[in-house]
């Protein structure tokens, strides 16, 4: 830390001759005709022209009266060769100022040095912002022409806390998040041209509820009222099913109050789906569709590598029930076992089960621990126990199930669907036995919405509805293990301050 704080000395020093020289070290902005990507692609036709980049100094070499540095910005990197002759006395000395961080526009003469890269012949040097604070120390050599870093900046603590420091000497990272941001394009193109409306409900709600979670709590000073950070907008979205639109989604930033590891943030994003007159079917048919469909436009291949092993999106998906999918995997039959057989069976299986969970919780434990870790190609998890899902309408052939389906892919669900519940008697009943599991102890039973009640009482047509996490999809499609490195602030414990 000593030597970090004597560094920053010194760049304040700098600082500070720079002012005396007369120079601005944040002006306004910079005329930018060109960025690193489209000099060195259009190379042929910009040589011996004179462009106009901006970005950050990353490498510096200088060599007595001229100088060779790596500029970096959103595209990628670019030499500059810098010459005393060129530039003038008095940038130059400019330049002897500079440290590696500091962003810089240049304006020069494209050409290729020796060896063969493409260069630009600084004949203007502008400083932009002084950069007052080391980047860490990553040490890096061309091999082939290649950038090779052999001691890069991989404490992932401080990756994750300092992400802006991480995209500027990681820029590797930059691809996985523009490819979530392609990710979500692709979807919401897939959905606007199915003719389905993107639209927005809330995030402060006054009953929480579409999920089994534990909310976020605040206070309403105004109305002097308890809200709750949404779970899930799953209920809202219903509500504009009643009122008359037959499909609508949301890309939804939802929250809930449980363990952080590397599949769970309290912070998420996902997309809902809510059709009229469809159900379970069609939507399974549509999902493996629209997962495909991405991985096929981000990723150019519905064939993708996740941490070692080849998996296959292209439809059709494997279609189990979960209880021939508990069978197959765990070797156990609980098709119609109560709660006290479910507990034996778990204690059996090694399996340890809280007193406030009912026979829905518990089934969901054995799933979680010995099947969903096995289903590395994409497989629909279908039919669960009507104790498990209280927003489900009930199978059309078992009432004791309903219909729904999760998609799990590389082990891990990446949504949830129903055929939707659009009983309002039925619906009533299931809140009231969530709420039972909740006077037991389970605090992640659903809650009683009665406005949500009130909405199916005015009549919901036949619905199939769609959760898909945004964040655990792109950790699939751009092979990356945990959802911190898929999210750009990942919430963290607090940092420690000595």
């Amino acid at each position: 830390m000593e030597e970090i704080h004597q560094l920053m000395q010194q760049r304040r020093k700098k600082l500070k001759k720079l002012q005396e020289m007369g120079i601005n070290p944040y002006p306004y902005k910079f005329e930018r005709t060109h960025t690193s990507r489209q000099v060195q692609e259009n190379f042929e036709a910009l040589q011996n022209q004179t462009v106009a980049v901006a970005g950050r100094i990353m490498s510096n070499r200088r060599m007595g009266k001229a100088a060779f540095f790596h500029v970096q910005d959103m595209d990628g990197r670019i030499q500059i060769y810098l010459k005393r002759d060129t530039v003038g006395d008095f940038a130059f000395e400019v330049y002897k100022l500079l440290d590696i961080g500091d962003i810089v526009g240049v304006a020069g003469r494209v050409f290729k040095t020796r060896t063969g890269e493409i260069t630009i012949l600084a004949e203007t040097l502008e400083l932009l912002t002084k950069s007052l604070r080391p980047l860490p120390i990553v040490k890096e050599k061309l091999v082939n022409g290649r950038r090779v870093v052999y001691d890069p900046f991989t404490d992932k603590e401080l990756r994750y806390r300092q992400r802006y420091v991480d995209l500027i000497v990681n820029p590797e990272v930059k691809e996985v998040f523009i490819k979530r941001s392609r990710i979500m394009s692709a979807m919401r193109e897939f959905l606007n041209k199915r003719g389905y409306l993107e639209v927005e409900t809330p995030i402060l709600q006054p009953i929480y509820g579409g999920a089994s979670a534990r909310p976020f709590i605040t206070h309403h000073n105004a109305l002097d009222m308890k809200l709750y950070l949404r779970i899930a907008n799953e209920l809202y979205l219903k509500r504009l099913i009643v009122g008359g639109f037959e499909g609508v989604y949301e890309f939804a930033k939802d929250f809930r109050n449980e363990g952080m590891d590397r599949f769970h943030n309290p912070e998420f994003t996902q997309m809902e789906l809510y059709v009229a007159y469809q159900d379970y079917h069609w939507m399974m048919a549509l999902t493996e569709e629209m997962i495909s469909t991405i991985a096929q436009e981000v990723l150019g291949t519905m064939k993708i590598t996740y941490q070692g092993r080849e998996i296959d999106l292209a439809p059709p998906w494997r279609r189990v029930p979960l209880f021939e999918s508990i069978r197959e995997h765990a070797g156990v039959d609980i098709a119609g076992a109560d709660e006290a057989t479910l507990r034996r069976v778990a204690e059996d299986l090694g399996i340890a089960v809280e007193d406030g969970w009912g026979s829905g919780k518990i089934i969901d434990e054995i799933f979680g621990e010995l099947v969903e870790p096995k289903l590395i190609q994409p497989t629909f998890i279908t039919d669960y126990p009507l104790e498990m899902s209280p927003l489900a309408k009930k199978h059309r052939e078992n009432p004791r199930l309903v219909e729904r389906f999760e998609p799990i892919i590389a082990g891990k669900e990446i949504g949830n669907a129903f055929s939707e519940l659009n009983d309002p008697l039925d619906q009533r009943r299931r809140f009231e036995a969530q709420m039972q599991l909740r006077a037991r102890g389970d605090e992640e039973a659903q809650v009683l919405d009665e406005d949500f009640l009130r909405a199916l009482e005015y009549g919901m047509p036949p619905t199939a509805g769609l959760g898909i996490g945004i964040d655990r999809l792109t950790m699939l499609l751009t092979d990356q293990p945990s959802i911190r490195d898929v999210i750009f602030f990942p919430h963290m414990r607090p940092e420690k301050t000595h």
